[in-house]
C-alpha cells in the first residue's frame, strides 16, 4: 500500500499549494479559493477562504524554520561549540538579518496571520546600569523590513516596512546566552487594505522578549513578539490587527 502525505506551504506570492509525496513522485497542486469564496458579509467570511487563513499558522512556523535551517547548514551549528563573541557592549553596534511569523489574538481583527523579513542595524549607547537582574545596556536600532504579508480571510497584503524607532534594552549575559527586551514603533506601507476595507497605511508598535545565543563571530536570536497593526484613526473603520509572533535572526555584535 502506498502511502500519500500532503505537505502544505506558500509558494512565495502566489498562494497555497500542496505538495504530494508519493510512488517516488512529487507533485504540485494549487488551490485558489473562487472570489465568491472570499466574500466578506454579516456572517464572517466564508468556510473555504478562511481555510486559506488557518493554513497560514503552520507555514509561517514552516518558512521560519527553513530560514533556520539555512543559516544551520551555513556554519551555525558552530555556536555551540565556538568561543562566544563579547556581545553587546557600549559604544558597539549590531547587524542582524530576521524573519517572523504569527497568527492573531483577541482584541482585534480574527482569523488573520503575518509573515515579515528584514534587516536591523543597532547601537549600543551605554555600558551597563540599573541593579540586580535589570542590569544591562541601553541600545537604538532601526529596521527595514522589505517582506510584509498579511494573510486575510479575504485576501493576501502585501507591503513594505519601515521601523525607525527601536528601544533596546540588553540584559548583562549570561554565559552564551544575552537577553533583551524591547519596544518598536514604525509604519507598513501595502498594496491591499489591512485590514479589509480599511487602509494602505498603518502604524506597527510592538514589544518584544527574547535572546541572542551568542558564537564565535555571529549570533543567532529567538523571541517572541506582541504586533498591534492600526491605521491610528487615518481610515475609518479601525479595528486594527493584534498578533503573536516568533521571530528568527541571524546576526554579530562588534566594536571598532
Amino acid at each position: 500500500m502506498v502511502t500519500i502525505t500532503d505537505f502544505h506551504f506558500f509558494w512565495w506570492a502566489k498562494g497555497p499549494w500542496t505538495l504530494r509525496a508519493g510512488c517516488g513522485r512529487l507533485s504540485l497542486h494549487e488551490h485558489r479559493p473562487t472570489p465568491a469564496a472570499c466574500k466578506i458579509g454579516r456572517g464572517g467570511a466564508t468556510s473555504e477562504c478562511m481555510q486559506r487563513t488557518y493554513r497560514f499558522l503552520p507555514l509561517s512556523f514552516l518558512l521560519l524554520l527553513q530560514f533556520f535551517l539555512i543559516f544551520f547548514l551555513l556554519g551555525g551549528e558552530r555556536l555551540a561549540f565556538a568561543q562566544s563573541e563579547a556581545g553587546p557592549e557600549e559604544g558597539g553596534h549590531e547587524v542582524q538579518v530576521f524573519a517572523a511569523g504569527g497568527y492573531s489574538v483577541p482584541g482585534g481583527t480574527s482569523h488573520t496571520g503575518v509573515f515579515d523579513m528584514g534587516a536591523r542595524y543597532g547601537w549600543v549607547i551605554t555600558g551597563p546600569h540599573w541593579p540586580g537582574i535589570l542590569r544591562g545596556r541601553f541600545e537604538y536600532a532601526v529596521d527595514v523590513v522589505p517582506v510584509y504579508e498579511v494573510f486575510q480571510p479575504a485576501n493576501t497584503a502585501y507591503g513594505w516596512g519601515f521601523d525607525p524607532l527601536g528601544l533596546k534594552w540588553d540584559f548583562v549575559r549570561r554565559g552564551k546566552l544575552s537577553p533583551y527586551f524591547e519596544l518598536t514603533g514604525g509604519t507598513v506601507f501595502s498594496r491591499q487594505d489591512i485590514p479589509t476595507y480599511t487602509n494602505t497605511v498603518n502604524f506597527t508598535p510592538s514589544a518584544a522578549l527574547g535572546t541572542h545565543v551568542l558564537g564565535e563571530k555571529y549570533n543567532w536570536s529567538v523571541e517572541v513578539r506582541y504586533l498591534h497593526i492600526s491605521n491610528a484613526g487615518l481610515a475609518t473603520p479601525n479595528p486594527g490587527l493584534n498578533t503573536v509572533e516568533v521571530r528568527l535572526g541571524v546576526g554579530r555584535f562588534w566594536k571598532r
